[in-house]
C-alpha cells in the first residue's frame, strides 16, 4: 500500500539517525529532499541509493498533484529536509495535507528537532510553551512582537546568524532588556553552546562573538 513518510535527519551529529529512518528510505519508491547536495551526503554516508528528487518551498506548490499521482498509484514516498523533522520550518505541510484529503497513508517518525532540546536545556519552563519558528522578517513583524509581549507561556523561536542580534533587539525592545532568554546554536555538533541570560547580556555576548550555525531562542514569557 502506498504511504508517504515523513522522516527526521539529524540537525548536526550523524549518530542521531535512527535505525528505523535509514531502513524507511533505503526501502522507498523516491526520495524527496530540500536540498539534494546536502541529503546526498547524508544518503552516502549511510549507503541509501534510492532515487533522490529536489523537493522545496519554491517548488512544492507545482510539485504535489504529481506526487499525489505517483502515490495513487501506488508508490511509497519519502519526503526529508536538510536538517530535522520535515514541515516543522522547513517544507512538508502541503504536501501532508493533500495526502490526508485524498486518503493516502501519513506517517512521521520520531527522530530530531532542533527545538526539543533547546527547550529542554535552557532551563525555563516547558510545561507549557509556544513554537513560533521564524518570526516575519518585515511585513506583520511589529505587529506579531507586540501581541507576544503579552504572552505568558514560553517562547520557542528559530533564528538565522546573521539576524539573530536585531532579533533580540526587537526582544528587548517589546520584552524587556531583563527578560530571560536562553540561546543554542550548533545543537548535537563539536562547536555547541548555549547562553542563558537577560536579553540585555545575550546582545552582549553576541556582539563581542558574532554567532556562527543554526540558532533556537528560548524566551520565558511575561509574568
Amino acid at each position: 500500500m502506498s504511504k508517504l513518510y515523513l522522516v527526521p535527519t539529524p540537525i548536526g551529529n550523524l549518530d542521531d539517525m535512527t535505525f528505523r529512518a535509514i531502513k524507511v528510505l533505503k526501502a522507498a519508491d523516491l526520495i524527496l529532499a530540500e536540498d539534494t547536495r546536502t541529503s546526498g551526503k547524508l544518503l552516502k554516508h549511510f549507503e541509501i541509493t534510492t532515487p533522490m528528487q529536489s523537493h522545496h518551498m519554491h517548488n512544492e506548490h507545482k510539485m504535489v498533484d504529481r506526487i499525489i499521482q505517483r502515490l495513487s498509484a501506488g508508490e511509497t514516498i519519502a519526503l526529508i529536509s536538510d536538517a530535522g523533522t520535515p514541515a516543522i520550518s522547513d517544507p512538508g505541510f502541503l504536501l501532508t495535507r493533500a495526502c490526508v484529503e485524498q486518503g493516502i497513508a501519513v506517517e512521521c517518525l520520531p527522530g530530531a528537532t532542533a527545538f526539543v532540546p533547546a527547550l529542554v536545556n535552557s532551563g525555563l519552563p516547558n510545561d507549557k510553551f509556544i513554537f513560533e519558528g521564524f518570526l516575519p522578517v518585515k511585513k506583520g513583524r511589529q505587529t506579531r512582537l507586540k501581541f507576544l509581549s503579552e504572552e505568558s507561556r514560553t517562547m520557542v523561536f528559530y533564528e538565522s546568524p546573521h539576524k539573530l542580534i536585531k532579533t533580540l533587539r526587537d526582544f528587548a525592545t517589546y520584552f524587556g532588556e531583563d527578560r530571560q532568554v536562553s540561546v543554542s546554536r550548533e545543537l548535537s555538533k563539536l562547536h555547541e553552546e548555549t547562553i542563558r541570560e537577560t536579553t540585555a547580556e545575550v546582545i552582549k555576548h553576541f556582539e563581542n562573538k558574532p554567532p556562527k550555525g543554526e540558532i533556537v531562542i528560548i524566551v520565558k514569557g511575561k509574568k
